[in-house]
């Protein structure tokens, strides 16, 4: 797992902005988030896709902490599966899945998964929560699970271990080590382009 204090990677991303479309404007890292939105906010990467049984799970719950934590994070969702073997996670389905949740979060294609892969993410979902406490580069303070809920456990999706490490990282507080690594399905890589940690 990417080590806790690791900074934000840059990324040069594409945004998915509507059914049957995918378009600039890109999202260029760091300086295009903090002129957008209000600089000094925390950063919370999701790589999720469309497909995903795990991720279809906590959709609902990705929606409500769009709206209880919204205007305090910068939410960005991220797309890494290959669509040389995963079409199905392809631009008109990511921004399907966008309308049909009401997301207002920015979800980002990364096309040739140079960000998953600077995350050393391994899975969907997957959960990165960078801050800079108000000042200075944003660090890496979570890395790990939304909660212990899985499709078929029986446990209610409540999104406990994130919203914890979010309401810490807001009260500027460093996030307990102790930390659960997310579950679900591996990121499908591009053939013959797998990371040295997958497999």
């Amino acid at each position: 797992m990417l080590p806790l204090g690791t900074p934000l990677p840059p990324f040069e991303l594409t945004v998915v902005k509507s059914t049957n479309l995918l378009c600039n404007p890109l999202i260029r890292g760091l300086s295009q988030i903090n002129n957008q939105m209000l600089v000094g906010k925390p950063i919370l990467i999701m790589i999720i896709c469309a497909h995903c049984p795990f991720v279809k799970h906590i959709e609902a719950e990705l929606t409500k902490l769009d709206k209880d934590y919204g205007h305090k994070v910068h939410f960005l969702a991220i797309a890494s599966n290959s669509l040389i073997t995963h079409p199905q996670d392809g631009p008109e389905q990511l921004a399907l899945q966008v309308k049909q949740q009401g997301w207002s979060f920015p979800y980002l294609l990364d096309l040739d998964q140079s960000l998953a892969k600077s995350l050393q993410a391994a899975c969907t979902p997957d959960f990165f929560l960078f801050s800079s406490f108000g000042q200075g580069f944003p660090k890496l303070r979570y890395r790990g699970q939304l909660d212990s809920s899985r499709p078929g456990n029986d446990i209610p999706v409540t999104g406990k271990d994130l919203r914890l490490a979010l309401d810490t990282v807001l009260q500027c507080k460093e996030v307990s080590f102790d930390q659960k690594p997310s579950i679900g399905c591996n990121i499908k890589w591009h053939p013959g382009k797998e990371p040295y940690w997958f497999g």
